[in-house]
């Protein structure tokens, strides 16, 4: 239960993690095959954009 006096605490990293993960979802239910590549994946978490920016 949450306290009454409203101090929700954000956890940054954690959101980040949970909108990666509702991408694959949605990108894994309107793939047309029975699995995502890792291509497919790695575009869906802008991996090469992280690539990139890094080097």
């Amino acid at each position: 239960m949450a306290p009454l006096g409203g101090t929700a605490v954000q956890d940054h990293v954690a959101l980040a993690e949970i909108e990666l993960c509702g991408e694959l979802i949605i990108a894994a239910s309107a793939a047309g095959e029975d699995r995502l590549s890792l291509e497919s994946i790695d575009e869906v978490l802008r991996v090469a954009e992280e690539r990139t920016a890094c080097g």
